[in-house]
């Protein structure tokens, strides 16, 4: 599995409007980009992809912007990586097929096979819910502290 920075990208951008969700307001490019500190034509080009995968919901005009399409415990990390990586889970190569097939059998089946599994269902139970919780809890740590 391999994850580019679109992915990434995505990713964040998708749990920083779930950070926004229960305002109901569409949440613009620009203000994303300057909160995640991410290139607004970056993300203009990840938030088609998104919109195109059915992720978010766009408006045009003054009050537009871009919407989660489902509530947040509705959509999965699965979901948004999707929707912008062309091969999430690409096909691992053969490593040893011409002399070895019993150990290439081997591999693929109790190694490689079981990572993607495993990476897929991590994926599919993680929602953007679960990923605001977890930035919440971290929120602050980063911060300097005065005492006088």
């Amino acid at each position: 599995m391999r994850i580019s920075a679109k992915g990434r990208y995505a990713l964040a951008a998708a749990t920083n409007m779930a950070q926004h969700h229960n305002s109901g307001e569409y949440v613009t490019v620009l203000s994303i980009s300057k909160e995640l500190g991410i290139s607004k034509i970056y993300l203009e080009q990840v938030f088609s992809l998104l919109k195109r995968g059915g992720i978010v919901i766009s408006a045009k005009g003054a009050q537009g912007g871009y919407l989660l399409s489902r509530k947040p415990n509705q959509i999965t990390a699965f979901d948004v990586l999707s929707s912008v990586e062309d091969s999430l889970f690409e096909v691992t190569q053969e490593t040893v097929p011409e002399r070895a097939m019993d150990i290439e059998n081997a591999l693929r089946i109790s190694v490689f096979d079981s990572l993607d599994k495993a990476v897929s269902d991590t994926l599919r139970k993680t929602t953007l819910l679960d990923l605001v919780n977890e930035a919440e809890r971290h929120k602050g740590e980063h911060e300097i502290m005065f005492y006088i």
